[in-house]
């Protein structure tokens, strides 16, 4: 049996490399995130992609850095015709707002690839419920099954559910 497929969307390496901070619910975040990276290594195919990569490579190159290495675990996932197609959809059809269009793509991309796991911390345009129907609706609607939209969290405790069971 094949390993489930994970895409890895920007915000979990940055939370997975970045330096402690004195929030503490981003701590907590940063801790589920490491925690689940272990596990994911083994019980995931991981991959990503390109816009992954670029977003990843932005910004303190000594943080950039840590995250391209980490990002080294991953398959990078081809941004298709396909992909760029449902990503105008998205925004086309208001399921993103038109300034999330890099948001969009990640979502297209994973859909595009068949991933089981769209993975992020990104509650605004991404993992969030509000928008989350409508995504789904218009990946379907273009004849496509999206992923699970969640949360390093939300993945473990799945994970840590089936063990236990």
């Amino acid at each position: 049996m094949s390993k489930p497929i994970a895409y890895i969307e920007t915000s979990v390496v940055s939370y997975l490399t970045a330096r402690q901070p004195r929030d503490v619910i981003v701590a907590a975040y940063q801790e589920v995130t490491r925690e689940w990276w272990r596990a994911a290594l083994t019980a995931f195919e991981l991959v990503a992609s390109e816009l992954v990569r670029t977003e990843a490579g932005a910004g303190n190159e000594r943080a950039a850095r840590a995250r391209l290495k980490a990002l080294e675990s991953a398959t990078l996932l081809d941004i298709t015709e396909d992909a760029e197609a449902l990503t105008r959809r998205l925004l086309d059809q208001g399921a993103l707002p038109r300034q999330a269009a890099a948001d969009a793509a990640h979502i297209a991309i994973a859909v595009t690839n068949g991933v089981d796991y769209l993975v992020t911390w990104n509650f605004r345009h991404i993992a969030n419920a509000a928008m989350r129907s409508q995504i789904e609706q218009v990946c379907r609607e273009a004849g496509y099954e999206p992923p699970v939209i969640c949360t390093p969290n939300e993945l473990m405790e799945s994970g840590h559910a089936e063990k236990t069971a």
